[in-house]
């Protein structure tokens, strides 16, 4: 059986079809013993997350994993059409070290991805479908993950708006875990930039929403957060250290004239802004005031286009990383088809050894002399030793194959045979 890896991704389905073949983390363990079931691999992991589901494992046909998937969903053929790509032995390892490293994602180097990989392979463990394979790949898969992080500046540079926005506070403050951040609104963009400023260790965090409640899901979400209503923002901005908001207000909601009565009540202390909505949230004006750092969407695109160049440079070395990597996981699985040569070589000769060492033992007790005995014995064991190497020898001088005898030189240790005539 081959390793294969099947999937479908954000580049080539759609979000529903996505959502039709995609597993809930409860529930991998026993599709994966269910698909191992049904299909026959005695190895099997699958990576599913929001943009992708993937299926790592070996198989002779990956057309029954196909029909089992469409089977337990409920899908006509036709449903993943073209959406399902496959690769296999070394072409899987290399995908899913690309994968991994997040050079396959939709944002160039994003990190998440290595954990999902990691989460994948630990289901696929608790559900007993890795075994030696498997689990060889995911070794591969990890060190490599570990030296395109280390060895390139793939991730060093945020590639979006919010994480940018995160990045550019901790240039400001040197410590998060003693700020308090305040974000305007709660959509889509404003719960990412929670996200990544809860994962910074930000102390405190405030939202201020038209709609509370929708505010007070977002706070629940992050957990160290609170809610209020956008019209309390005037009460709770001088709380904060950081601003960042994005509302779809067709006006500013934030004016010079609120900006400088927080900074009278925090006594100057800084305040890191950012104003990520269009129509601006936060008034011009307010750049002009000491002690406030506003930065606008159009400051942040420039630093996001910089750091895609510097993503695109260091994602050209993570590939040549990857290649590298992947040459290594073939060299590897070539030795480990060559175990059961070399154990059979072993055994062979070690039967050998033994069978003279028997014969020593019968010459012994007849009374021959220790020198005779092992004259004999090592005489014969070494016959024996050279009688099929030396057979081959002679076949390859005769057919004139230099290849052949130039390889077994090599193989049997065989010192040139002209190396001492100058001597």
């Amino acid at each position: 059986m081959g390793l294969v890896a099947l999937g479908i991704n954000h580049k080539t389905a759609s979000v529903d079809t996505r959502e039709k073949v995609a597993f809930l983390p409860e529930t991998l363990p026993q599709s994966l013993q269910e698909a191992c079931a049904a299909t026959g691999m005695p190895e099997l992991a699958i990576l599913s997350t929001c943009n992708r589901t993937e299926f790592y494992g070996f198989i002779d046909n990956p057309e029954q994993l196909v029909r089992w998937l469409q089977d337990v969903r409920k899908l006509a053929p036709h449903e993943l059409g073209g959406s399902l790509y496959e690769f296999k032995d070394a072409a899987a390892v290399r995908h899913l070290m690309r994968v991994a490293s997040g050079l396959d994602s939709m944002i160039l180097g994003e990190p998440q991805i290595f954990g999902q990989v990691k989460t994948a392979y630990q289901h696929a463990q608790q559900a007993g479908t890795v075994g030696q394979g498997l689990d060889r790949v995911f070794q591969q898969v990890f060190a490599a993950v570990k030296r395109v992080r280390t060895e390139t500046a793939i991730g060093a540079n945020p590639v979006s708006v919010g994480f940018a926005a995160v990045q550019l506070a901790r240039q400001i403050f040197a410590d998060l875990g003693k700020t308090t951040a305040l974000l305007v609104g709660a959509g889509e963009m404003i719960e990412l930039v929670g996200k990544h400023l809860k994962e910074q260790g930000v102390a405190k965090i405030i939202i201020a929403n038209r709609t509370l409640a929708r505010a007070e899901n977002l706070a629940a979400e992050l957990g160290n957060a609170r809610a209020v209503l956008l019209a309390d923002l005037h009460e709770v901005l001088p709380q904060a250290d950081i601003v960042i908001s994005c509302t779809g207000s067709a006006l500013p909601i934030i004016g010079k004239g609120m900006v400088e009565s927080a900074l009278r009540k925090r006594r100057r202390q800084p305040m890191f802004m950012v104003d990520i909505a269009v129509p601006r949230d936060i008034e011009p004006e307010v750049d002009r005031l000491n002690d406030v750092y506003l930065y606008t969407v159009d400051d942040l695109e420039e630093v996001i286009a910089e750091n895609r160049r510097a993503r695109q440079d260091a994602a050209t070395e993570a590939e040549n990383l990857i290649i590298a990597c992947t040459a290594r996981y073939e060299a590897d699985q070539r030795v480990q088809a060559a175990t059961g040569l070399v154990t059979a070589y072993r055994t062979q000769v070690e039967a050998l050894r033994q069978e003279e060492v028997a014969k020593a033992a019968q010459m012994l007790a007849k009374g021959m002399s220790a020198e005779e005995v092992l004259e004999r014995v090592t005489r014969n064991l070494a016959n024996k030793l050279m009688h099929a190497p030396t057979i081959s020898l002679k076949e390859a001088a005769a057919e004139r194959d230099t290849d052949k005898l130039a390889w077994a030189t090599k193989l049997l240790g065989i010192k040139d045979q002209n190396s001492g005539e100058n001597e």
